[in-house]
Parts: structure tokens; sequence; C-alpha cells
């Protein structure tokens, strides 16, 4: 199999029927000149030494040496082959609260832009671990499976509003079991669940959820994302409002989140405007025994662009010896 690194340079391959065809727009553009001057055939015999053959041959060998030149610019490459790499590190699953109350702007530009930074800044510092993401409203969605694939989590990531869930609400026990029906089957210690929500579940026991996912050895942590005071909720350039016309208030509801970090084995913390709180927790998981996991990959592909860029050399030395002039057959006076 052979394969290019920078295929989008192969476009330049286009030009190589140009190249010729350009010279002999200047061949017939010279032969004008010369029937200005006088009769062509007089003027070949004043130039006896020009071969016109020699040129088409040369032009031919410049074409074929741009073309090897770009083909070794595109990093041609063969022989990957399969192979089992290890990784040592966590699996670690986000559930994102993705409700209209998360648009509250107690935070810049509001709840969930300021998560979505914070767990953009999180996928950053990770090397060998895995990272999953839920979104949940008032029913829970597996936006990104688990992966060590940083760059699609963050262009996940990127994707999500307030709009990813039809359904509103706040199931938060639906996304705890949902995350952790979501860890590979490789993983059985370092599992870890960080739920990024307000806190106000409307839906379930998240309490119970938490407690089952612990019994299962999973570990989770709770970030309480806004302001005990409360919060009005921009939905469409209004402030939300109930059935009865009231302004909605939306308020952090931290003991609801400290049972749940407490029944899973976790943690609470309150995001700050700096300090979001995925540091510490972060740091925590560190702390814990690491999990081997085992995966195939494509690898050692051997570069072969040296060859082409070789060929190209060889052939402009050739059409730089060659010269124009036709050969000196008098090899005696």
């Amino acid at each position: 199999m052979i394969v290019f690194a920078y295929s989008f340079v192969l476009w330049l391959l286009l030009l190589v029927p140009a190249i010729p065809a350009v010279y002999a727009i200047a061949l017939r553009a010279r032969r004008r000149r010369i029937l200005e001057f006088g009769d062509e055939k007089l003027v070949g015999e004043l130039m006896p030494h020009y071969s016109r053959a020699k040129g088409w041959v040369r032009i031919s060998l410049f074409t074929l040496a741009f073309a090897f030149f770009v083909i070794g610019l595109s990093r041609p490459q063969i022989g990957a082959k399969v192979s089992e790499k290890e990784t040592k590190g966590a699996e670690i699953m986000i559930c994102l609260d993705v409700s209209n109350s998360m648009l509250a702007r107690d935070y810049s530009p509001d709840r969930l832009g300021r998560a979505k930074l914070a767990i953009s800044s999180l996928v950053d510092k990770l090397r060998e671990d895995r990272i999953g993401l839920i979104i949940f409203a008032g029913s829970s969605f597996v936006q990104l499976p688990i992966t060590t694939d940083y760059v699609s989590a963050k262009m996940f990531l990127n994707s999500i509003d307030a709009g990813s869930i039809p359904v509103q609400g706040t199931a938060i026990g639906d996304a705890i079991m949902t995350a952790a029906r979501s860890f590979s089957a490789q993983s059985e210690k370092s599992r870890v669940i960080i739920l990024i929500t307000d806190g106000e579940n409307h839906e379930d026991d998240a309490v119970a959820a938490a407690k089952q996912a612990a019994d299962a050895g999973i570990r989770i942590y709770a970030i309480g994302v806004g302001s005990t005071a409360g919060e009005p909720i921009p939905v469409n350039g209004e402030l939300l409002k109930d059935k009865n016309g009231e302004i909605v208030v939306t308020r952090l509801d931290e003991e609801s989140l400290r049972k749940v970090a407490k029944a899973g084995n976790g943690a609470y913390i309150h995001a700050g405007m700096e300090e979001f709180g995925l540091n510490p927790i972060i740091d925590d998981i560190r702390s814990m025994e690491g999990e081997t996991f085992k995966s195939v990959v494509f690898e050692e592909f051997d570069e072969q662009y040296m060859y082409f860029f070789a060929i190209a050399l060889l052939l402009l030395v050739v059409e730089m010896l060659l010269g124009e002039r036709k050969p000196d057959r008098k090899l005696f006076k």
C-alpha cells in the first residue's frame, strides 16, 4: 500500500502537460520572428549548430524532473504494518449538562460556554488517558465514545449547544448510568465520571445512580456551575418565563451535587471564574492506579520521497549537460 502524507501537493501535477505546451507556443513565436527576419531555410544555415530535437529532449527531461519532484514533495510512504500499542492511564467520561439553565450568564460567556472552555483545556493536558463525552438534559446521549483521539474530542465538544438535546430537564441519574455503560471492556480500575451541571435535578434519583456506579468501581466527581443566588435564563434574546409569565431563575443546587459526589466516592467542587475545578480532579486521577490499554494501530511507514528527489535531480543534471547545440561530428580536421 502506498500513501501520500501531503496528498494535496499532487495537484501540482496538473502543471505537467502545461510545460511542453508553453514550450511549443514559445517555439511557434520564435518561428514567426525568424520568418519576419528572412527566409527560414537561410536563417537555419546561419545557425548550423542549433538543434530543434535537442530542445524537445531537454524540455521532456525537465517535465519529468518536475513530476518526480512534485511526487517527492507529497511524501509517498509504503510498508505500513499493524502493531499493538500499550498505553497506561485512566478512562474519563465527562457528563455535560446542556439544559437551558446552562445558558445563564453568571459565567462568561455563559455556564455552558465556560464549561466547554474548561473541558477543552483539560483535553490539551491529557497524554495517554482515554476520554468520552456524554451530554444530557431531559435525557442523555453519548456525544463521543471513549477514545484517545483528542482532536476529535475537541471537534465534538465545539459542536455542542443548548439545543443538542431536544428534551428539556436535568436527568443527572440517567447521565450517570449512560456514562457507566460507556466505559470500554478493558477498563476495570481507573474509571472516572466527571459531572458538570448546575445540579437542578428534576427527573430521577441521581444519588441512587451514583451509588450504583460506585459499586461497580466507578468514581464520580461533581462540578457545580452557577451561583446559589440565582440567575435568569436568556433564550432567543428574551428571559425565559414560566407558564404564569414569571421570569425563571436558575440556582446552583450544591447540596444535591455533594450527595451525588459522596455516593460516588468522589468529591464536589464549585466551579470558579478562574479555576473551573477540573485541574484538582485530574491531579486526583493521576494518583490512581493507571489502567493498561491495548490498541491496534498502523505504523512504521517507510518514507520514499528521497528516491523521487534523486531521480528529479538526475534528470535535471542530464538536461543541463545535454546542451542545445548539435554534436560536432568532425573528429579529425
